[in-house]
Formats: structure tokens, sequence, C-alpha cells
């Protein structure tokens, strides 16, 4: 297949986590412009997954996590705190964009300094989420790994 959805939403999170460290970094510096740039287009960018992930899982559905072993308590265990704090981050984007907008820079900065490490981690941990759920251990290999699976296989009969 050309075209995966589902690396495209891992794409736009990681372009995300991309944004954000750009604005950090920029008003860190002092580049209150650069800074306004970058978490724009972050901003932009996380709208973009949003819409792509609710459109991809509405056509395609519920996709089963076939680790086995040590690995599931590891995946489920970032799959939802990564879930929950996708929930929690959208009200706090929205706040801190609209407290900026309005140049209440003093409260934009206060709210500011939940807001982007939640973002960073729920746009990382998204990237780590897709990784282990369609290449580590893709879907419809319950070993995670056709190899193994073909190698303990019994020959067919003849």
């Amino acid at each position: 297949m050309l075209f995966s959805h589902a690396a495209l939403n891992a794409s736009l999170n990681g372009i995300s986590a991309v944004l954000l460290t750009g604005g950090y970094l920029a008003i860190r510096n002092g580049k209150r412009e650069v800074h306004k740039r970058f978490m724009i287009a972050a901003f932009a960018v996380s709208s973009a997954f949003l819409v792509s992930y609710l459109v991809y899982h509405y056509r395609v559905g519920h996709v089963a996590f076939t680790g086995q072993g040590w690995i599931r308590p590891v995946y489920f265990t970032l799959l939802i705190s990564h879930t929950i704090l996708a929930v929690v981050i959208v009200p706090l984007i929205l706040v801190t964009l609209r407290r900026a907008w309005v140049e209440r820079f003093d409260r934009h900065r206060a709210i500011a300094r939940w807001t982007l490490p939640l973002w960073f981690y729920v746009s990382v941990t998204g990237v780590i989420v897709y990784v282990l759920l369609y290449q580590v251990y893709p879907p419809g290999e319950p070993s995670g790994s056709a190899s193994v699976s073909n190698s303990t296989a019994p020959a067919p009969p003849r």
C-alpha cells in the first residue's frame, strides 16, 4: 500500500512535537514572534491530526494490539496515559492559545508551563503507540513477527 493513514497520523504527531520544540526554544531565546509562528503551526498540525485520526478510526474501527508478554502492560500503560492526556490537553491548548491571543501573557505563561510538556508528551507517545501497534507488532500477526510464526508452523500438505 502506498498510503498508510496510520503513518500519516503518526507523522502529524511527530511534526507537532518538532514544532512544539521549536516554539519552546524560540521563547526561551526571547523570540516571541518566532514562538508564535511555531505554536500556531503546532496547533494547525495537531488539529489536522485530530481530524485525520477521527476519520481513520471511523473507517477502520478498533485495531487490536498483537504484542505478547512483557510488552502488553508497557503498551497499555503508555496507551492509557496517552489517551487520557490527549483528552485533557485539548481544552488546555485552547485556553493557552486564547490567553496569548488576548495578550494576557502572565496568565498564558502560567498555563503554558503545563500545556507544553503535556502536549509534547501526547505528540511523542502518539508516535510510539503507532510504532508499537503498526510496525513492531503489526495487526494480524499474534506473535508480532511473521518470521517467528512462519518458522514454527508445520509444512503444508502436498
